[in-house]
């Protein structure tokens, strides 16, 4: 399950005072010293009871007219930080199962009940109300190569927990997945997000438990878009470079979503597909041997 950040600190931080911490360290979660900097100030920052209330006040009396699109993450997420060098800072409002956008909406639109792990590494914390509950797990992502359906022996059930108020805890990047479900009451977490220039390339997996399986590829990059959207416009260039990223790209799943968008325009998807298992990318290949079947099916 993701490490639990023990220590104490009483001291109580404003968001700028964090910011401007954060700012001058930096956030590299692979060091020691700078995940515990970070950790003490996200615990600084959450010992402040009503910085958030007072900045969403402030946000619903100016009617959201200033910085629409930098606090604009999810229907959840309140961004505190923009993306800048190597973090940002957010806030996640966590309804229970008896809310009404809940009920009305399901729990999807809060990823409750998906099992996934992240491609990223995070700092959290307990903010607001009692938390939310998660199924945490483990697995080595060095033994995958992230095809649908692929078998992952190594993942297992470590424990059920919660993000009890005032814990910090970090989640590993491709090690800890967890299964996340509705606080028993409405609760906010205080996030530290880390951002890396490789961070677009790596895979976030979605997990059948069951089987033990990968069950999808979650977060397709904007270069996927992009190159699907150019090719389905028919554009001659468009389609040289998707059949030279098919045949060469470096990232496997670029490679993949190149093949994706060839096959979705071809009179003879079974054809590309065909030539992209003998491409000599396993991911591409199994991709495209179970692509076939269900063409055939």
């Amino acid at each position: 399950m993701p490490r639990i950040m023990t220590g104490n600190d009483d001291c109580v931080a404003c968001l700028g005072e964090c910011v401007d911490a954060l700012d001058a360290a930096g956030f590299d979660p692979c060091e020691e010293d700078s995940l515990q900097n970070a950790a003490l100030w996200l615990r600084r920052l959450g010992n402040n009871p009503t910085f958030l209330g007072d900045l969403l006040i402030d946000e619903l009396a100016s009617r959201h007219r200033e910085d629409v699109l930098e606090n604009s993450y999810g229907p959840q997420v309140i961004m505190l930080r923009p993306p800048g060098g190597d973090y940002f800072i957010r806030a996640n409002i966590w309804p229970s199962a008896q809310e009404h956008v809940v009920r009305a909406s399901g729990g999807g639109l809060f990823a409750y009940g998906m099992p996934h792990d992240h491609n990223f590494d995070f700092l959290t914390h307990g903010y607001f109300g009692p938390g939310y509950w998660s199924d945490y797990y483990t697995y080595d992502y060095a033994e995958v190569t992230g095809w649908r359906g692929e078998e992952v022996p190594s993942l297992r059930f470590v424990e059920r927990a919660r993000l009890e108020p005032g814990r910090v805890m970090h989640y590993r990047a491709h090690h800890d997945v967890h299964a996340q479900n509705a606080p028993d009451v409405l609760s906010v977490s205080l996030n530290i997000m880390h951002c890396g220039a490789a961070q677009g390339w790596l895979d976030q997996y979605r997990f059948d438990l069951e089987g033990r399986r990968i069950a999808g590829i979650l977060g397709a990059g904007a270069s996927d878009a992009f190159l699907r959207i150019a090719v389905a416009s028919g554009n001659g260039e468009a389609l040289d470079l998707a059949e030279t990223f098919a045949r060469r790209h470096p990232s496997e799943r670029m490679r993949l979503c190149a093949v994706t968008a060839l096959a979705s325009t071809s009179a003879e998807p079974d054809a590309v597909w065909r030539a992209a298992e003998q491409g000599g990318s396993r991911l591409v290949a199994m991709e495209a041997r179970s692509r076939r079947e269900a063409l055939g099916a």
